[in-house]
């Protein structure tokens, strides 16, 4: 099985990005999408995460950014996130995808363009 690719080869990418309120999570995509490093960025609020942090088990509620980009912009996004990110090690996390809709993979390959 190959790879599925947008038409010009740009692999797809899926990036979660946690945020202390979909206020920031908002803020965030807003920003990726504006500077072309994401296609969309769909937030889910109500997240909670329960992670071990400076020594002590953390239980908070989050937001989930949801981020669709392409390969070649990862690192971009990676660094721009850790600019406009309020944490001290904040969630990003990249996934390839391995297939779907190819006018909506076509689409976010050009729309980071």
């Amino acid at each position: 099985m190959t790879s599925l690719l947008d038409a010009d080869g740009t692999e797809v990418m899926v990036v979660l990005v946690t945020a202390p309120s979909s206020e920031k999570a908002a803020e965030i995509a807003r920003a990726l999408v504006e500077e072309r490093l994401a296609a969309c960025g769909t937030i889910l609020e109500g997240a909670r995460s329960i992670y071990r942090w400076e020594g002590q088990v953390q239980d908070e509620r989050e937001a989930l950014l949801i981020v669709k980009s392409s390969r070649d912009r990862l690192q971009a996004l990676v660094d721009r996130i850790g600019i406009l990110h309020p944490y001290e090690v904040p969630e990003i996390m990249g996934l390839s995808v391995a297939g779907g809709s190819r006018r909506y993979l076509d689409w976010i390959a050009e729309s980071t363009r």
